[in-house]
């Protein structure tokens, strides 16, 4: 069953603090704050979309939900307890900060219906967190997250690399003392630059230097692989790309890509790849022609963009040709490998039995690479 959010932003509401990377009005871009009908209307043009047999939930995305006033949080979710009433949506899912919960918060979301509450961790290092201006520590997330998951709340966490002070080594000790709080779902956002924050400020001071694409695939990839090796469902890298992000001046630095997601599968299958082919070549000899085999939906990722991982196999590798093929009974995230005109991977290589044989280094925050010289012609 497809799960379906209805995002309904509600910008800078219920903030106490100005994080150092933060400007919600551009991120959210919604601009006024949603009333009654804003919030019918647009729960409304998402319904008469949604394809039957959808899981769907209302989310109210963009700012502190907890920390806005009662009476207004009240009014919101009266608004859409109607939809859960009819049984057109399954839950009410709501996004707020650490230090906003706790038992009294947590009776009153649950009264009314809230299904889901994504904390906004950003770090559990405790350095990071104040370099951001977070304004809470590691351990108010660790009580947070406790009695979120004591009231059978559905649990997600989301986290920033790249912060000022932040480092691999720190993103890798964040995601596992993530997986231990064993969260529904995470999301993995690149730190931007955005114009008029105080972060663009250190940036034109020389004071930050946010991470370049290349390096922010790499450090979200290691985060990534750490959390599917435990299950635990990554369900976002990168900012939505919406047309606020995508006008000029608005992102002042750092990773933006509009299908940055994308790209940190993409790297992932091709490390995936290269290490199914050394495995093949030792098990069955070295070919210069090769097939790879993968689930029809991975085909794209496995491909990369404009070929560029097709085209990576077949230099580090010697390769005449490589070419991949799409078989419907193979498991998603795996890699097979066989000779040009086989029907059939001769090896496959599961996610889970790639990850367990790399390794990172995290002074550099590069994947360990595939001993690739002696294949090469």
């Amino acid at each position: 069953m497809k799960h379906i959010n209805i995002p309904i932003f509600i910008p800078h509401l219920g903030c106490p603090f100005t994080c150092v990377f933060c400007d919600q009005n551009r991120i959210s871009a919604t601009r006024d704050i949603p009333g009654e009908m804003e919030v019918i209307n647009i729960v409304e043009n998402h319904l008469a979309t949604i394809p039957a047999g959808s899981e769907v939930e209302i989310a109210f995305f963009g700012g502190n939900f907890t920390m806005v006033e009662k009476t207004r949080q009240e009014m919101y979710l009266a608004t859409v307890k109607r939809y859960l009433q009819d049984g057109r949506v399954r839950g009410i899912r709501i996004s707020t900060r650490p230090d906003g919960i706790d038992a009294q918060i947590l009776d009153f979301l649950q009264r009314w219906g809230v299904r889901t509450i994504e904390l906004g961790v950003q770090s559990l290092s405790d350095e990071v967190l104040k370099a951001s201006w977070r304004g809470y520590q590691a351990a108010d997330v660790f009580k947070a997250c406790q009695l979120i998951k004591e009231y059978g709340f559905r649990l997600g966490i989301q986290l920033m690399i790249g912060l000022p002070g932040d480092k691999l080594d720190l993103d890798m000790k964040t995601a596992a003392k993530v997986i231990e709080l064993r969260p529904d779902m995470v999301r993995i956002y690149p730190t931007l630059v955005i114009a008029g924050t105080h972060l663009e400020k250190l940036y034109l001071k020389g004071k930050y230097i946010p991470l370049t694409l290349a390096e922010a695939l790499q450090n979200s990839l290691a985060v990534y692989l750490q959390f599917q090796k435990e299950n635990i469902p990554v369900i976002r890298m990168g900012l939505q790309p919406g047309e606020e992000l995508r006008r000029e001046g608005c992102v002042a630095a750092g990773p933006f890509h509009p299908s940055f997601g994308e790209l940190v599968e993409q790297e992932a299958f091709k490390a995936q790849a290269g290490k199914a082919i050394e495995q093949f070549f030792t098990a069955h000899g070295r070919h210069p022609q090769l097939l790879l085999f993968v689930h029809p939906r991975d085909i794209s990722k496995v491909t990369g963009q404009r070929r560029s991982n097709l085209n990576y196999l077949k230099e580090q590798f010697g390769l005449e040709l490589i070419k991949v093929r799409g078989i419907e009974n193979l498991a998603r995230d795996s890699v097979g490998a066989g000779t040009i005109d086989a029907s059939a991977p001769a090896l496959l290589l599961s996610r889970l039995e790639f990850i367990e044989q790399v390794t990172w280094d995290t002074g550099t925050g590069s994947l360990s690479h595939v001993n690739v010289k002696k294949y090469q012609r």
